[in-house]
């Protein structure tokens, strides 16, 4: 791809800067001050320095912080200059934008409003006058005043509490010092025994020893122990906690939530909803207005790609402006949520938390297949699927009665994590590490908490012990999972998936595959009366035979030629180390095998592990150890290749990348007989598995043993020829007779192996009164007579149904597959881990939930199933809280708990936690209507409201806490694709289907993969799709997107970062996916915006922002295009070079300069702030 040159970015650069803070942040300035009066310290300035600077600078020493006293004169002339109020100090930390200088910290809960600010300012410029002497009264007021605030415990104590205390005084029994609990009630207020008395009295903070340790000035006494002191502002929160009554409350988090009655409100006609009510009631707690209403484009574009991830079309915003109906904005946000594009736009989000990815991760990060339940998330949002459904199939729609297909690939959810399927790992090891990761990643999304911090030892700060983690994995660590997963596919267990319009030509087939055996059926008594008189007939004929060819590879019949054939084309054979020896075998000759000579019957068939494959062959073993048949080698890990052997007697069937741990083995319990003919089978159905395997002797089933179930890898076998008596190896060569050897390409039933293994000729068989005849006798007669001796009209008909369950079986293999979730039948022991080591293991545990939550209801078996259905159980308190908060997090850039990963006592405490719980509650009493949930936020006054901000605006909330304007955010990483592509009319609309690879730089993936395995870009629409449709590589995901920060997908993330870097603006410009999409922005602008530069660079910038741009930053756009046109007028290679780039052929019938030139303007568009943010 060829890149701009640095003058034309210096170009692009200088425009973006001037045009694209068009729709910024306008950081308007305060409004001018009025006339100044007079300002008196006492009756003005001492009330405000009181409210938010005497904890830490007023009259309690023992808070006292940097000796600074604000309650007497001394302050005035050290902190504060007289006259001079920049150059004070006091003023000074008052005002900085340095969050860690800043006074009052925001750590206390105390800001000081721009009008008190203004106070204090004013009254140093007027000379700082101390004004009369404090009287005692004032003195105790002013510790009143300090102390006047009720301290929140939920809020203020137990954050501090969790963040310094809790590692050695909380949950965690193994690293608790002193005997001394703060996490829970009894342990703060309890007599310690030889420890001493309780840590806190309430109501006494200076009786109570958790006070005096905190507040020490001995580091060795001071609390917490080797880490920083806690400052005075919280030393101060502690003692007044402690002095109001040390009133004590659980985790907010662990109490089921309540409805909570709606607040009434000053301003009563600003709420539209009660979700209003609670954000104006803090507004007006905080001394804030909301903002003015959104414009109407802004509001729609931002509602439009909330809830669908794509920008408005033109229409859509131009019949939304000239809809004049009171309702015209529920009316278009009931469209959105009724496209399919909703449940694309939410399926990113939930993607991001099941850590859902096209590859397993790890070394190698192999591909896998899981798409299937990536678009049944699709569907479950669009079908507006209950939340409590859509949980419940997720995490164990398998252990649903009647289970549905659907409900089955519901549960990839927890299939998703990352594979290990290197060589040399322990399996065991790796089943731990997935329920793990099974059980942080369930209890992060619907819990929003850290259970995973419990796998080594109790939890150090949420009351979660160690054996409750274990239990909660016993939940999930029930699969026949074996811990090492196949490198480039999926791994057992997983089931095929169809479409649904594969589904339809899977019905369409059997219907023609039912009628064509009905036909035939039709046809049976008149064909068994054939084949009755056709016995007669064979019986007088000696030697007729019959062999089973369908799927047939190989065959050597050993009849006097140590050739065979091979895929229906002969294929010399080679004898080596000894001469020929051929004597009578089952069916007429044989070849014999002295320990010695083998036959090489060359390179084929070349089947491996991923293929269906049967051997059947008749052997005469004189020794109890021989190589049956392979296609196999030595190497210096062993035997790599595949085979049939004798082992000590037993049957073996082999398959191996490396001996000892990448491979599939199985052997007989029983032992084959020496000096007599026996028919030895072997089916292999590709699974990998040993339970893929079956071996037959003389046409009985054997029972088996695994003695390997390690396939990573892929196998090769190409190299080796098929080797008949003898292997590559050192393994010991076959001693007997070897006769009718057959390899078929396809697994054999029970029936036909049967029939194979039946040495009777047709002439013998036809001797036999039927009545006396084996099933397996009567079966291959029955098959020999339709398949070569019935009428033309039986054999069409057989021929035609055998045509179609080939057809039906070549579909069904082309079908997709999903790793799903499935229960063993004996269940598999779970134990608590000693350290969270695998190898080392305490008692064994048994499904539960952490106390500390509602318990299962009672008489429920404890499960995977019986979990689901807990965690959306009415009661259940965290799990509708977390599922609102996560979907405020999505409009509004923060949830009402900051912290979504986190609802612990490490988490952040709700900025509106009467909202939350009504949300919460709301979500639940409409049967956890998630539409109903989205449309309640978005069409509010609270989310309508502009994101225009002015200086006092941002100052007094500068993270939107108080939400008292609309959002603002960057788009996220698929979004700033997906409307690039809209907006150009690239977009390809097609929901759900295979992932797709887009444009991506050469080689990246060579310097990841193993064996340097190429990135093969996609073609023609797939280039097109939305960015939720990417192959995601865990290893190195989509380089376009991870710049914007997207989630990497390696594990669980429910909250992502947004950074502002160059990386993001050079991708923007250079990549050729903007590139293209800006050359085909052009041609819209030129073909549908008009005809002169100042209409079209119009219609750009109103397909990406849905505005019309202002004056002078259009008139900057039209200069920018005209100095483009004088280049590229002059350098018409250099425009076709730039319009040339990306897979989509151009429209030729424009003028190449001119193209080029909008090009580079569209470009520009593209890369504005205005466009790439929400507002």
């Amino acid at each position: 791809m060829r890149t701009m040159t640095w003058r034309s970015l210096a170009l692009v650069l200088v425009i973006a800067v001037l045009v694209g803070g068009a729709h910024g942040y306008r950081l308007e300035a305060a409004p001018p001050q009025g006339t100044a009066q007079t300002v008196d310290f006492h009756r003005d300035v001492r009330p405000v320095l009181a409210e938010a600077c005497f904890a830490c600078h007023g009259p309690a020493e023992a808070t006292r912080q940097a000796e600074l006293r604000l309650d007497t004169v001394d302050f005035i002339g050290s902190v504060v200059l007289p006259g001079n109020a920049e150059g004070s100090p006091l003023f000074q930390r008052l005002t900085t934008e340095a969050p860690i200088g800043r006074m009052p910290p925001l750590s206390s809960g105390r800001t000081l409003t721009a009008e008190q600010v203004d106070l204090v300012r004013q009254w140093i410029e007027q000379g700082a006058h101390w004004g009369t002497e404090v009287s005692a009264v004032q003195v105790q007021a002013d510790r009143a005043t300090s102390a006047g605030r009720v301290v929140d415990f939920g809020r203020e104590v137990r954050p501090l509490l969790a963040e310094n205390c809790f590692a050695c005084h909380g949950p965690d029994e193994q690293a608790r010092q002193a005997g001394l609990r703060l996490d829970v009630q009894e342990g703060v207020f309890a007599d310690r025994g030889a420890f001493g008395g309780p840590a806190i009295v309430a109501g006494d903070a200076e009786e109570s020893l958790l006070v005096h340790r905190v507040s020490a000035g001995d580091p060795v006494t001071r609390m917490p122990r080797g880490g920083e002191a806690l400052s005075g502002s919280d030393v101060e929160t502690l003692r007044l906690w402690i002095d109001q009554g040390a009133e004590w409350e659980s985790h907010w988090a662990f109490i089921a939530p309540e409805r909570p009655l709606v607040p009434m409100v000053s301003d009563a006609e600003w709420p539209r909803s009660a979700v209003d009510s609670f954000i104006l009631e803090r507004l007006e707690a905080e001394g804030l207005s909301p903002s003015e209403e959104a414009d109407r484009a802004t509001l729609l574009r931002r509602v439009t790609l909330d809830l669908t991830g794509v920008p408005p079309t033109p229409t859509e915003l131009s019949d939304f402006l000239n809809d004049d109906a009171a309702d015209a904005y529920e009316r278009a946000v009931d469209r959105l949520l009724a496209s399919p594009r909703y449940g694309e736009r939410m399926a990113v989000e939930w993607l991001d938390a099941a850590r859902y990815a096209d590859t397993n991760g790890y070394q190698t990060d192999g591909e896998r297949s899981m798409w299937r339940w990536r678009d049944w998330v699709i569907d479950a949002y669009n079908d507006n699927m209950p939340f409590d459904q859509f949980t419940i199939e997720q995490l164990a729609g398998d252990m649903l009665p009647n289970a549905t297909l659907d409900q089955k690939i519901a549960t990839a959810f927890n299939r998703n994590h990352s594979q290990n399927s290197e060589g040399g790992i322990v399996p065991e090891e790796f089943l731990v590490e997935y329920g793990v990761d099974r059980v942080s990643t369930t209890s992060t999304v619907w819990m929003g908490l850290t259970l995973g911090c419990a796998r080594c030892h109790d939890h150090k700060f949420d009351p979660v012990s160690q054996k409750e983690f274990y239990e909660v994995v016993a939940n999930f660590n029930n699969i026949p999972d074996r811990g090492k997963g196949f490198k480039y596919v999926n791994s057992p267990p997983l089931v095929t998936a169809p479409t649904v319009e594969q589904q339809a030509e899977l019905d369409d087939l059997d219907g023609k595959l039912a009628a064509a055996r009905a036909a035939r059926a039709e046809l049976d008594d008149e064909a068994l009366a054939a084949q009755r008189t056709w016995e007669v007939a064979v019986a007088q004929v000696d030697g007729l035979n019959w062999i089973l060819r369908d799927d047939l590879l190989v065959h050597h019949g050993f009849e006097g030629d140590i050739a065979g054939i091979q895929t229906t084309a002969e294929i010399p054979a080679v004898l080596e180390d000894g001469l020929p020896e051929f004597v009578a075998g089952r069916i007429g000759m044989a070849a014999g095998f002295d320990g010695q000579r083998f036959v090489n019957a060359g390179a084929s068939p070349e089947v491996s592990y991923d293929d269906e494959f049967s051997f059947a062959v008749w052997v005469y073993p004189t020794a109890k150890d021989g190589v049956i048949l392979s296609r196999a080698g030595g190497g210096d890990q062993g035997e790599v290749g595949w085979g049939l052997y004798l082992e000590n007697g037993k049957v073996r069937f082999n398959m191996s990348t490396r001996v000892l741990d990448d491979g599939v083995a199985v052997e007989t319990l029983s032992d084959v007989q020496l000096g007599q003919w026996q028919h030895i089978a072997a089916t292999y159905d590709g699974s990998k598995a040993p339970s893929g395997i079956r071996i037959y002797v003389d046409g009985d089933s054997q029972e088996t043993t695994s003695l390997n179930d390690l396939v990573g890898n892929r196998l090769r076998v190409a190299r080796f020829p098929l080797r008949i008596g003898a292997s590559g190896s050192d393994k010991p060569r076959f001693q007997g007779r070897i006769d009718d050897l057959r390899i078929y390409a396809d697994v054999l039933n029970v029936t036909e192996v049967a029939v194979i293994a039946t040495a009777d000729s047709l002439s013998e068989i036809a001797a036999i009164a039927p009545r006396r005849r084996s099933p397996a006798q009567s079966e291959k007669i029955r098959r020999a007579f339709l398949g070569q001796y019935a009428s033309p009209e039986v054999q069409e008909a057989g021929g035609q149904v055998a045509e179609l369950e080939r057809a039906r079986e070549d579909l069904w293999k082309s079908f997709p597959t999903v790793m799903v979730m499935e229960e063993l039948e004996e269940r598999r022991p779970t134990y608590r881990l000693n350290r969270g080591a695998y190898d080392n293991p305490a008692e064994e545990v048994f499904p539960g939930v952490p106390a500390v939550l509602p318990p299962l209801p009672p008489g429920v078996e404890a499960n995977r199933l019986s979990f689901a259905r807990w965690l959306v159980d009415p009661e259940h308190p965290l799990t509708a809280r977390v599922t609102v908060n996560r979907f405020w997090q999505m409009y509004f850039g923060t949830g009402l708990v900051k912290t979504a990963e986190n609802f612990g006592t490490q988490g952040e405490y709700p900025s509106h936690p009467e909202l939350l719980d009504w949300l919460a509650t709301s979500f639940i009493d409409s049967g956890w209507d998630i539409k109903a949930l989205q449309r309640a936020i978005v069409t509010s006054a609270a989310y309508r409201q502009s994101s225009k901000v002015s200086a006092d605006e941002f100052e007094n909330d500068p993270e939107n806490r108080f939400v008292s304007r609309g959002p603002r955010l960057r788009l996220a990483a698929q979004i700033i694709r997906d409307q690039a592509l809209a907006v150009s009319g690239l977009l390809v609309e097609k929901v759900g289907g295979p992932s797709v690879k887009p444009y991506q730089p050469e080689g990246l993936w060579a310097e990841v993969n193993e064996g340097g395995v190429a990135y093969d870009q996609a073609e023609g629409d797939d280039l097109y799709r939305r960015s939720l449709y990417t192959f995601w590589k865990r290893t190195l995901g989509p380089p376009t997107m991870m710049t914007f920060d997207s989630s990497t997908r390696e594990i669980c993330i429910v909250r992502t970062g947004r950074t502002n870097t160059p990386l993001q603006a050079l991708n923007l410009m250079n990549d050729v996916t903007y590139v293209e999409a800006a050359r085909r922005l052009a041609e819209r602008m030129m073909t549908e915006g008009g005809t002169t530069p100042e209409d079209r660079i119009g219609y750009g910038y109103l397909l990406a922002t849905a505005h019309r741009p202002r004056s002078d930053a259009e008139a900057i756009l039209v200069s920018g295009f005209r100095r483009h046109l004088d280049r590229y007028e002059t350098d018409r290679e250099a425009a076709v070079e730039l319009v040339s780039l990306g897979e989509r052929s151009r429209d030729e019938t424009l003028d190449v300069a001119e193209l080029a030139s909008y090009t580079m303007v569209a470009n520009l568009i593209l890369n504005f702030d205005g466009t790439i943010t929400k507002e």
